[in-house]
């Protein structure tokens, strides 16, 4: 899954929110599908400049991802790098696009996760606030705060 850090988590909400608020959503469109409203987010680049990259090579966001070259020079693959420098892997963005990822969807309400459908963009807005939280669920699991109690010294200090 991806990595536990801040700017993962914000980018998930980021795109989540942009799609709960109605942003153009189109599950066959490269850059207005799943995916591309993820690297919309991490890249700052506008649906039609990805789905323009990805038509430099052929097949979906899953076919890009098998096909990624990272020395390839193709600006498909330069998303893709962006993704992946964020802290997403390939196999994170494959579950995405069709809302796979079993961690992810056991954490979903039975009655929606049967239900779920990977063209639909509420059950992505879901899955992606999903998602966001199991990240944020973990990396607040690896935070210690140190013990409250007052030490000995403190409180001889105070008196």
């Amino acid at each position: 899954m991806a990595q536990r850090t801040l700017p993962v988590i914000q980018a998930l909400r980021d795109t989540a929110q942009r799609l709960a608020t109605q942003a153009p959503y189109q599950w066959g469109h490269m850059g207005s599908c799943n995916c591309g409203h993820l690297a919309q987010t991490v890249t700052k680049l506008t649906k039609a400049e990805i789905h323009t990259r990805a038509m430099q090579r052929y097949g979906d966001w899953e076919r890009q991802l098998l096909d990624y070259c990272p020395t390839s020079g193709l600006p498909i693959d330069e998303t893709i790098d962006e993704m992946l420098a964020l802290g997403f892997s390939r196999a994170d963005l494959t579950h995405l696009e069709r809302l796979s990822d079993p961690a992810i969807r056991a954490t979903i309400p039975f009655e929606r996760r049967n239900a779920l459908r990977h063209n639909q963009r509420d059950d992505v807005v879901l899955y992606l606030r999903t998602w966001a939280g199991l990240l944020e669920g973990e990396l607040l699991a690896t935070i210690e705060l140190p013990s409250l109690v007052p030490t000995a010294d403190l409180v001889t200090a105070q008196l």
